[in-house]
Parts: C-alpha cells; sequence; structure tokens
C-alpha cells in the first residue's frame, strides 16, 4: 500500500501569501504529476489551519518581529507572521492543486499555546493529527511525502513518520518541496538522509 502525503501546500506558503516560501508554487505542478501518475492507493495532504491571535504570530506578543526567536509555552519559538488563519483564503490549498483527488486532509496547529511543524502531531509531541492511526488502519508500507516548507513542516513530518510508523519506507521527494532558506533546506536534507529516509526526485518516483 503505498500512500503520497503533500504538506500544507496552501496559499499562505506560496507566493503572495502570508509567509510565501521561495517558489513555493513551484510545487504544484509536480505535486498534480504524482497525484496522477497512478502510483499510489492513497493521498492524503495536512493543512496548517490555526486559530485568529495563534502563540506563534508575532503579532500576539507585543514588540516582537516575525523571524524573531522568542518562546511559547516555556520553549523556544520561531515567530511567524499572520498565517493560514482558519477559514481564511491563506489558509486555502493551493487552487491549482488536484484537491478532489486528495482522500483525507488533516488540519493541525489549532491549539492556541503551542505550534505544530508536522503533520502527525503538535511540537510538544502531546496532541497528535490522526495521521499515524490512519495510515496504520490503511495498511500503508511506503509513504512518500513532500511540500512546504522543507526546512519545517516536511523535515518535522518524515521524523516524525520515522519514529510513528515504525516499518514503513518512507522517501522525501525534493523537487516537489521548497524550503524558506538555501542553508535549512540543506540541513533538512541531510538530517533525514542521516535519519535513513530516501532522497529522491519525482522522475526517479513516475519518469519524466
Amino acid at each position: 500500500m503505498k500512500a503520497l502525503l503533500l504538506i500544507d501546500i496552501q496559499n499562505g506558503f506560496c507566493p503572495g501569501g502570508n509567509l510565501a516560501v521561495p517558489d513555493g508554487d513551484k510545487v504544484v505542478p509536480v505535486a498534480n504529476r504524482l497525484i496522477a501518475s497512478g502510483r499510489y492507493d492513497l493521498i492524503v495532504a495536512s493543512q496548517d489551519w490555526h486559530p485568529e491571535g495563534h502563540g506563534s504570530f508575532a503579532s500576539a506578543h507585543p514588540g516582537k518581529q516575525p523571524f524573531e526567536l522568542h518562546e511559547l509555552s516555556g520553549k523556544p519559538q520561531m515567530m511567524w507572521p499572520d498565517h493560514c488563519v482558519q477559514g481564511t483564503r491563506d489558509a486555502e490549498l493551493h487552487p491549482e492543486l488536484r484537491v478532489p483527488e486528495i482522500d483525507v486532509i488533516f488540519q493541525k496547529g489549532e491549539k492556541h499555546h503551542v505550534d505544530s511543524y508536522s503533520a502527525f502531531r503538535d511540537n510538544d509531541q502531546d496532541a497528535i493529527t490522526g495521521l499515524a492511526d490512519y495510515l496504520r488502519e490503511q495498511g500503508v508500507t511506503e509513504l512518500d511525502l513532500c511540500g512546504l516548507a522543507t526546512d519545517y513542516c516536511v523535515k518535522f513530518s518524515a521524523l516524525d513518520a520515522l519514529e510513528m510508523l515504525p516499518g514503513v519506507k518512507l522517501r522525501f521527494i525534493e523537487d516537489a518541496s521548497r524550503g524558506i532558506t538555501p542553508d535549512g533546506v540543506a540541513a533538512a536534507i541531510k538530517e533525514m538522509r542521516e535519519s535513513g529516509i530516501d532522497i529522491v526526485t519525482s522522475e526517479q518516483l513516475i519518469g519524466g
């Protein structure tokens, strides 16, 4: 059972969004080719889904600026621009993504006091989204993942999948992902590779 996990391919992380990843929209056609390839038995997605005034927003902390390191619930926390607020266009999946062919969407980041990079659980590793249980129930044996952003939500999702889905073959699809900084992307790929996650391209999986 092969599954594709599309991580946070949302307006907010694409050009024009509130927390745009450089060239974030370039992942959409690659993701669409993967969806249409027939390779996958199951296609799932995650969606950042923050309440207004979320604790990771710089605007919720007087005097703090976006991309400044602060803390949230006693732990270090990057301060972000307000993004992917529930019910806004910023939070919607990219309009050109083949959304009707996604089997299920898991929302994350809904608690005010904790951020959620991973598609599987919050950063405090307490609250889970239900994604791991769902994939186990479906009998998934191989999981390919990609999306936005490589150095945050994609990396943390991959590492959580490694821990929460023992025995499942994991692949990170590099050309179907983009990150915030080149150094961050390089470090994330290195960490994933060293953890035993295969680094692949869409062409390797489905051809040109």
